[in-house]
């Protein structure tokens, strides 16, 4: 293959023949809901902007997310597209034409739930499944079903894939992976039917097979059939590579390509792999692509989707056979422009993703990243336009709301002052970015400081700002970052010389070992034990909330991760526990029934949590003055990031 001479990137930038279409490269964004649609699934103007934001990166193929194929029995969650009605045509010839604009071919992911419809969402009086096996705490009556529904769900495949045919759509991605109907079909983990639809491998497979030859036989040979499918289920009885092969060479006579991804999202056991967090390894399911890539017998492109966090990984992925193309979406969300600089040969410059799953919280909050405050907001934060007139702007703190303020005011043609205290930018950061898992964060970091020290603002380290020292610089606007501080409740015993701060711990500054109690169950108190616990430390964590509330806050994949883990590291969790006091014997705790417990320790960790930096002496030096991140609302970096942002774009 020939490549440009200003980049080492071979494969990626290289076409691919899918079907009777070729993609411009081997990127495709992987497919997310971004909650921008009406509650009756029409897309807003923030959805016709978001899709033009995919096409604007680069990428040859977008993936819109889950679409269900009825609303009676489909849907899985609120906000997903209505590609069900003819009426609908004209909103979603609009999605089609912003991304053609931009030379991305568009694909919808259609999807029927199965046993995971959302019960909130689901019209009809029971659910769809190949068995009627209820998933615990989600809808509980489901129908067996019979051979006319599934001629009905075939049928609303049918329609919905000629429809977006209609509606000048490449192709569509049929979802078959991840433990919705079609998976359930092929998984012996949820399909104990003993019809001609179950038992063995070949009847197991005969519903999805159905399903794909009418997809095909209605939309033709010159639009793209796609599937994504579960590599391996990852829990016992479910679906492993080896069948997952045997179906693909099968269903390869109606698909143009094929997407291996991993788990099930409808069992807490495996959601981890549908959307890994950031304590999964990156490119996690290479090896399962890989095996199917490697399959002589299976002749249409194998693509691979989870935790490909730059193209650099997807180079190596392709290069090395694992797979033809790569899905991904938070990267590219991360920063918009990763294929556009890996492209003109500077992928140092691209700002690392974070896998917090920001982009992915759902609930009714739209799309948005943790670290690209642009993201989602459509054309008005597409560039960073000049401000009217420019202004000198002193910025006190440099942790990543204040970073990012400067960067901002910067690209605003403004004059920027930042004071920071410390040797070094970052903040906080700096402090829960050494824990083993937080590599990505680490990454993020040591971009976002670089990028702010190259920035063009007059950054001053090792300077406490003070009024007389900010008043000196003549600011026409200030931004106050001081950002928060540990908070250290009354409790006798916390000032032991065996008793740390949880920052100091997470960032190495202070060594502990042997039985270590940490006291918090926040999101910092659990991934300090969990990090602890890895080094070998016998860990207790202790707070006075229910179990379900420690860890409060985090988006719930990666809690549910981070409580398995803590589970599997053998971490002892005290909930409903109040540290009354800490002394030579340990850790004096009381329940909710006044019953007492002391837990031996050799060290203690103090996590119970930060309270803002009081911002009072720098509030009122000038009438244009703004106080954001920590020191204004305790939060996480997402907050302070965007606080920052919205700052600098109102100077």
């Amino acid at each position: 293959m020939d490549m440009a001479s200003f980049n080492d990137y071979e494969y990626v930038f290289s076409p691919l023949k899918v079907g009777r279409q070729v993609l411009k490269n081997r990127i495709i964004f992987s497919p997310m809901v971004s909650d921008y649609t009406t509650a009756n699934g029409e897309p807003t103007q923030g959805y016709i902007d978001f899709v033009e934001e995919q096409a604007r990166t680069g990428a040859a193929l977008i993936t819109l997310g889950a679409t269900p194929v009825n609303w009676d029995t489909a849907p899985d969650y609120p906000a997903e597209l209505n590609v069900t009605e003819d009426t609908r045509i004209n909103g979603l010839v609009l999605l089609s034409e912003v991304a053609h604009r931009h030379g991305a071919k568009i694909s919808v992911e259609l999807v029927h739930a199965g046993r995971g419809v959302h019960p909130e969402l689901i019209q009809s009086e029971y659910g769809l499944a190949p068995t009627p096996l209820p998933i615990p705490g989600q809808y509980p009556y489901l129908k067996e079903m019979e051979f006319r529904d599934m001629e009905n769900i075939i049928a609303d495949y049918v329609d919905c894939a000629v429809r977006l045919k209609k509606a000048q759509f490449d192709g569509v991605n049929i979802h078959a992976a991840h433990g919705n109907l079609i998976a359930a079909f092929l998984s012996p983990l949820t399909n104990h039917r003993t019809d001609n639809f179950g038992g063995s491998f070949e009847n197991r497979c005969r519903f999805p097979l159905m399903l794909l030859e009418a997809v095909r036989e209605a939309v033709g040979d010159d639009f793209i059939l796609d599937m994504r499918i579960s590599g391996d289920e990852m829990v016992d009885g479910g679906m492993r590579v080896e069948e997952v092969i045997e179906f693909l060479k099968l269903a390869q006579e109606y698909l143009d390509m094929v997407n291996i991804s991993a788990g099930l999202i409808v069992d807490w056991r495996a959601q981890f792999f549908t959307m890994p967090p950031y304590y999964q390894p990156h490119c996690l399911n290479r090896e399962l692509s890989r095996k199917v890539k490697e399959c002589k017998d299976i002749a249409i492109p194998v693509s691979v989707v989870g935790c490909i966090t730059n193209i650099d990984e997807a180079e190596d992925i392709i290069a090395s056979g694992a797979a033809d193309a790569c899905y991904i979406a938070r990267a590219l969300l991360a920063d918009t422009e990763i294929l556009k600089k890996s492209y003109r040969g500077e992928p140092e410059t691209v700002r690392p993703c974070l896998r917090c799953h920001s982009c992915a919280a759902g609930g009714g909050n739209h799309m948005s990243c943790a670290i690209n405050p642009q993201l989602g907001r459509g054309y008005r934060y597409w560039e960073i336009l000049p401000a009217a007139k420019s202004k000198k702007v002193v910025i006190i703190g440099g942790g990543p709301a204040g970073m990012m303020a400067a960067q901002t005011a910067i690209r605003r043609g403004h004059e920027v002052v930042l004071f920071e205290k410390s040797a070094s930018l970052g903040g906080a950061l700096n402090d829960i970015n050494k824990l083993p898992f937080k590599g990505d964060l680490l990454r993020y970091t040591d971009w976002d400081a670089k990028q702010t020290m190259e920035c063009g603002a007059d950054v001053r380290l090792n300077t406490e700002a003070t009024p007389e020292l900010v008043m000196a610089e003549n600011p026409d606007a200030l931004i106050v970052a001081l950002g928060s501080m540990p908070v250290n409740p009354p409790v006798p015993g916390l000032d032991r010389d065996n008793v740390y701060g949880v920052r100091d711990v997470d960032s190495g500054r202070k060594k502990v070992s042997g039985r270590v109690v940490v006291c918090g169950g926040g999101a910092s108190g659990c991934e300090s034990a969990l990090a602890l616990a890895m080094e070998g430390c016998e860990v207790t964590l202790v707070d006075r909330v229910p179990l379900d509330r420690f860890a409060g806050g985090m988006i719930h994949i990666t809690r549910g991760m981070l409580m398995a883990l803590l589970e599997e590291y053998g971490v002892r969790i005290l909930d409903d526990r109040n540290v009354e006091a800490i002394d030579d014997e340990g850790v004096h705790v009381q329940d909710r029934d006044w019953r007492r417990e002391t837990i031996p320790a050799d060290y203690v960790v103090n996590a119970m949590g930060i309270r803002p930096v009081a911002p009072d002496q720098f509030r009122e030096l000038i009438p244009e003055t703004y106080v954001v991140g920590d020191c204004a609302d305790i939060g996480t970096i997402k907050r302070a990031n965007h606080s920052g942002f919205d700052a600098a774009m109102e100077v």
